[in-house]
């Protein structure tokens, strides 16, 4: 599929996922801002959210909400990231980043860890479908 705004228009009225609407909005919002419309995807992805790419993911309460609010997507993400690792445990994924004095994620520096993580898988997930991104992802 071309990277055009009208297609990720369309994949986010054809998606029944809230996150996956969410992160389209991010990238509908980025467009005008962009020339090169590959590095709204590639921005982030090199980067990451901690780089502070993304405005609305960058304070505590902002991640924390997020997590809260896509919490079961997000979860579900971490699940088949570990399953497609081999990993069984956040802290295998997300190494000395994570805090292992919270393992369920109950506090906010493990919430804004895995938030971040979301996004940037979503929009990993999104890139899939346009050729142009598959050299980057």
């Amino acid at each position: 599929m071309k990277l055009t705004l009208a297609n990720i228009k369309e994949l986010k009225r054809n998606s029944s996922s809230p996150l996956i609407k969410r992160v389209c909005n991010y990238v509908i919002n980025e467009w005008s801002d962009y020339s090169d419309k590959k590095s709204i995807f590639t921005d982030v992805l090199y980067h990451g959210c901690q780089s502070g790419i993304v405005g609305e993911l960058i304070y505590y309460t902002d991640t924390v909400r997020f997590y809260k609010q896509y919490k079961e997507e997000i979860n579900s993400l971490l699940y088949d990231a570990m399953d497609g690792t081999g990993l069984y445990a956040p802290s295998e994924l997300f190494g000395d980043k994570w805090d292992k004095e919270d393992p369920l994620a109950q506090y906010d520096y493990n919430q804004n860890l895995l938030a971040w993580f979301g996004f940037e898988e979503t929009l990993r997930n999104i890139a899939y479908n346009f050729e142009s991104l598959e050299n980057y992802i």
